[in-house]
């Protein structure tokens, strides 16, 4: 027996027309490239998104399209957002802090069609447009009379030109909901970068999950700043999850530093705001020299790498907020976990508490994880035992774009590269990336460990912990630590600022100090290029 309700398909369009019809006056803010605010809503993002399809039928684009975007977190980018995929085609984001010649790559294999540049990105353009065969329109997102006469593009064009004289009158297509909404290709730190091609289904299901009271709690009443990319995957989803809810969006733009988040979390009386640990720093950073607080911020999603303790206990002590540790991948659109208490913790001593904040968290519904040991056995779930992570749900990819080779899934699970614990509570940990475990003398070291004892020393501005190769004991570890300014900071301080913090064998048993440590497109940690710049590194003790 079937049940005797409406099909609808689960599309993309619903979600603009949703906020645009019951929340059409709920602001849209961005800091734009130009340095100026605008001020949008939800009701002229949706006739705006219209425009930006009915522009893609001008010119022919075919349905299943790629659309490119080389852009900053700004009303443009949220209008192709829907504009694109509402369409049918397929909304591809592109990382300008990739090389180059990576840029170029992902271009010819995704196939764009049409790509889309904030301003900031023109020298990129410049410097890939005769590389780029496959893309037919090249659109900078300006007004017309800011369209450089000398770009060397012939074919440029404005996208408010192009865009502001169609018809705001669109009729979105029906969908199968299983049709590819927007693509993401990963990071690429090692080898070629891989592509996830989400669908409208799993871009609502993620969105629906997103905004759940335990994982961010988004409703029409709160003011959100997504600090982290629209070229990121998606922001982690919060552009769906806000036109699902309704509430306000503040784009930072370019501006990341701390004094320009902070001047938008206080005008713009945000409530919550979503970044990697790498941003937060610069705020945290910004509040203590100007001795400021926070008059409307609630709580923040930490994600995109591990929050060090030092972090957490600063928002969440000092400026009275709660974070949100956060895990996911861009194969999982990206969330995965998300860290709340469960009632029984609230009533916990608050350093008990800490313990469980510093885990990524439990999985949300539609996300299922186990981990295994190397011959693929399920380990238990005491917090002890460590395991490779496996995932599987509506969201998470089956098969990369262009799939080579067999499919990356095990038994129906992807392996997600991290080692976790995962505890009775069902709280998981990351304890690292498979390829940055430590492994010494039969025992595995967690880098993360490590490198947040680092981070909580007053002195550290940034550290990160490698294995070096050993005779004996196979690798042991290393801290490499930026310094803050200013700081005198020795190899024997901070070493003697791990004892009783962590097992002596766990220690690092050397300091190396940089003036900085690679980071990637993402804002992670670039460990493989930070081991090929201390090849000629030996431990002390050799």
């Amino acid at each position: 027996m079937l049940g005797l309700m409406q099909q609808q398909n689960l599309l993309i369009s619903d979600m603009i027309e949703f906020a645009e019809k019951h929340h059409g006056d709920t602001e849209i803010i961005s800091r734009r490239v130009e340095g100026d605010i605008h001020r949008s809503n939800w009701a002229k993002i949706g006739a705006r998104s219209r425009q930006v399809a009915n522009a893609l039928d001008g010119w022919h684009v075919p349905a299943g399209a790629r659309v490119a975007t080389l852009a900053w977190n700004g009303y443009r980018h949220l209008e192709l957002y829907f504009g694109v995929s509402g369409s049918g085609r397929v909304l591809h984001t592109l990382n300008p802090r990739l090389h180059p010649e990576q840029v170029v790559w992902i271009v010819n294999h995704a196939e764009d069609s049409v790509l889309c540049f904030d301003m900031t990105f023109l020298p990129i353009v410049k410097n890939i447009h005769s590389h780029c065969p496959t893309v037919k329109h090249w659109v900078a997102m300006c007004d017309a009379d800011k369209l450089p006469a000398d770009s060397g593009i012939p074919e440029l064009v404005s996208y408010e030109a192009w865009m502001s004289s169609q018809s705001n009158s669109y009729a979105w297509p029906e969908l199968d909901e299983n049709t590819a909404s927007c693509m993401c290709y990963t990071s690429g730190t090692t080898g070629n970068p891989k592509a996830a091609v989400y669908s409208h289904r799993s871009t609502l299901l993620h969105a629906y999950a997103c905004a759940l009271p335990d994982v961010m709690c988004l409703s029409a009443r709160d003011s959100v700043l997504p600090v982290v990319p629209m070229f990121h995957v998606n922001a982690w989803g919060i552009p769906y999850s806000a036109a699902m809810v309704g509430c306000k969006l503040v784009f930072p733009g370019p501006a990341l530093d701390g004094k320009s988040v902070y001047e938008l979390l206080e005008t713009e009386k945000v409530t919550l705001a979503a970044g990697v640990p790498t941003v937060w720093q610069m705020l945290l950073g910004h509040l203590k020299a100007g001795s400021l607080r926070f008059n409307y911020l609630k709580r923040t999603v930490i994600g995109g790498s591990a929050c060090p303790p030092a972090m957490i206990q600063a928002f969440n002590d000092e400026y009275g907020v709660e974070v949100l540790h956060a895990w996911g991948m861009t194969e999982l659109s990206p969330l995965g976990t998300l860290c709340t208490l469960k009632n029984k913790h609230l009533e916990l001593a608050p350093d008990e508490q800490m313990k469980i904040r510093l885990k990524q968290g439990r999985a949300i519904f539609g996300i299922d994880f186990k981990i295994v040991d190397d011959q693929g056995a399920e380990q238990p779930n005491d917090g002890k035992a460590y395991g490779d992570l496996l995932v599987k749900g509506p969201w998470v990819i089956r098969e990369y774009f262009k799939q080579e080779g067999p499919s990356p899934l095990v038994d129906g699970w992807f392996p997600t590269g991290d080692v976790a614990t995962v505890d009775p509570e069902g709280f998981m940990q990351i304890t690292d990336r498979s390829k940055d475990v430590i492994k010494s003398g039969g025992e595995w070291i967690s880098s993360i460990d490590v490198e947040n004892i680092a981070m909580a020393h007053p002195d550290v501005a940034m550290a990160a912990c490698i294995g070096m190769p050993h005779p004996k004991w196979d690798e042991r570890p290393v801290v490499v630590v930026v310094k803050k300014p200013g700081c005198t900071l020795s190899s024997d301080d901070l070493l003697k600022f791990y004892d009783g913090k962590i097992a002596k064998w766990q220690a690092p048993d050397d300091v190396v100090f940089v003036d900085a440590i690679p980071l990637g497109a993402t804002g992670k940690m670039l460990k493989t290029r930070l081991r090929e710049q201390l090849a000629g590194y030996r431990l002390p003790s050799l």
